[in-house]
């Protein structure tokens, strides 16, 4: 069950960050002459973008999600399969997204995750 809640977190997560990523596009135009007033105009223009607002509150509830799940697993086990899962899940949902293609050695790379992930909680689980 707690390995099925870090899985949500991770999902939460990792699917909202490229669309948190193409909701804030244009930020970059802004320009002031003030630091505050800078911040206050990308804070204004983010907040009345529902493409950015949408996946954003999303990702919050992952992270609501998260701390519960850190009442009810080992913190040895939560921070590594979400942060791992939580990668592999975001370069899917760009590359679906047609952000970023995968390599030869990304896919390497993400199968080694994968795989230290599986471990991490066979460990967690066979210590119990």
């Amino acid at each position: 069950m707690t390995v099925l809640l870090l899985v949500a977190v991770a999902i939460l997560w990792g699917a909202t960050n490229p669309f948190i990523r193409k909701g804030s596009v244009g930020i970059e135009n802004i320009k002031c002459d003030s630091k505050i007033q800078q911040t206050i105009q990308e804070f204004i223009f983010l907040l009345t973008r529902w493409q950015y607002l949408l996946p954003f509150i999303l990702n919050q509830s992952g992270s609501v999600l998260f701390v519960y799940a850190l009442t009810v697993t080992e913190l040895s086990l939560a921070v590594p399969v979400t942060n791992s899962l939580t990668f592999i899940i975001t370069a899917f949902v760009s590359k679906v997204l047609g952000e970023e293609p995968f390599t030869k050695n990304g896919v390497i790379g993400m199968l080694f995750v994968v795989a230290g992930t599986i471990l991490c909680s066979i460990s967690t689980y066979n210590s119990k």
